[in-house]
């Protein structure tokens, strides 16, 4: 008998089938049953999946909140300097007209104005042509600085000139202008003057290209972020 086993053990090996243990069958009918039960796997992914999930989520919404802290204390500053712009043009156009009068209803439209201007145009022109990606680094610097030297600096003088030229016109506190030269008169009467008015046109530009370039960085940064954790 311990012969035939042998016998057949041998030509078991030759056919290359070889016998199966009792351990061993057991163990690949648990992993077949393993891999059968694939749900209940999943299920156990799904539970370490929802934290990673929720997790880049706040991760994403830090970056947004950080970007957009940093984005409106820039605005805000930029609104700041133009309000500072107008107050000097109207004081300087005051001085020059010797105007007097309204003083502080005047020092409030050139200063609100530029500010809500600067504010709206940057935020039109940059932010949100930015989140639409339709501007490049360059062209984000130039409408930066654009902002800053009309909205910052040519507006708030035109509307300071305007109103007090006004106001000077409407109190007699300069001789009216001779017909036909009414705006080559107010300017050569305060031409020395207003040429105080290049410090905040240098300052507005400068300021324009750094805030541009920096807002830019912000962008990328943010947006590299939210790319990697994806």
């Amino acid at each position: 008998m311990a012969a035939l086993g042998r016998e057949a053990g041998a030509d078991l090996k030759d056919a290359g089938v070889l016998p199966v243990r009792t351990g061993e069958a057991s163990k690949d009918i648990r992993m077949a049953a393993y891999t059968h039960g694939q749900p209940s796997v999943s299920l156990g992914d799904e539970k370490f999946r929802r934290p990673m999930v929720i997790e880049i989520i706040e991760k994403k919404m830090e970056y947004l909140r950080k970007e957009k802290t940093l984005n409106v204390y820039g605005t805000v500053f930029f609104g700041t300097a133009a309000s500072f712009s107008g107050m000097l043009a109207n004081f300087i156009f005051r001085h020059c007209f010797k105007v007097k009068h309204d003083a502080l209803k005047t020092y409030a439209s050139v200063t609100t104005l530029p500010f809500l201007s600067t504010v709206v145009a940057y935020k039109f022109l940059v932010t949100d042509a930015l989140y639409l990606g339709n501007i490049s680094q360059e062209n984000c610097v130039l409408r930066s600085s654009l902002v800053g030297i009309v909205c910052g600096v040519l507006y708030p003088t035109g509307l300071a000139f305007s109103k007090t030229g006004r106001l000077a016109v409407k109190y007699h506190t300069v001789p009216l202008p001779p017909k036909g030269r009414v705006l080559l008169y107010w300017l050569l009467l305060c031409q020395t003057e207003v040429k105080a008015m290049m410090i905040p046109l240098v300052f507005q530009t400068v300021f324009g290209i750094l805030n541009g370039l920096r807002h830019y960085a912000i962008f990328e940064s943010t947006l590299e972020k939210t790319v990697r954790d994806d």
